[in-house]
């Protein structure tokens, strides 16, 4: 009995630090470290030596955010893919199924986003 709850102890104890150290490090060595006489110049957004102008919020097209998300979309795809092919031999035909499955809904949202011209550039 005493064993079943010294594992759990070890996990408590990662838990622990796993919050602590980080949570440590910024609150306490941060403060320490950092430089205590921020003057105005050193306040100054610096951008390649050149003094910034204009505005710093500049509004992007769409398209990029809907380019970003069809590539996370298919690189998700992959990551199923390598397990599924590494365990192949132990899934069996309900495996392959699955998968075909799988790979027919992403065909069908490329297709989809092919129609409303997602993926052209313009």
């Amino acid at each position: 009995m005493v064993s079943y709850w010294n594992s759990y102890l070890f996990i408590f104890l990662f838990l622990v630090l796993g919050l602590v150290l980080p949570i440590g490090a910024i609150m306490v060595v941060g403060p320490l470290l950092r430089p205590k006489n921020p003057t105005p110049e050193k306040l100054t957004t610096y951008e390649s030596g050149v003094e910034p102008f204009g505005e710093a919020h500049v509004r992007y097209n769409v398209r990029y955010y809907l380019f970003a998300l069809m590539f996370v979309a298919f690189d998700v795809e992959v990551m199923f893919l390598y397990p599924w092919a590494v365990t192949f031999d132990s899934l069996g035909l309900f495996g392959l199924v699955e998968m075909l499955v799988f790979l027919g809904l992403l065909a069908i949202g490329l297709i989809y986003a092919w129609k409303k011209k997602v993926l052209e550039w313009k």
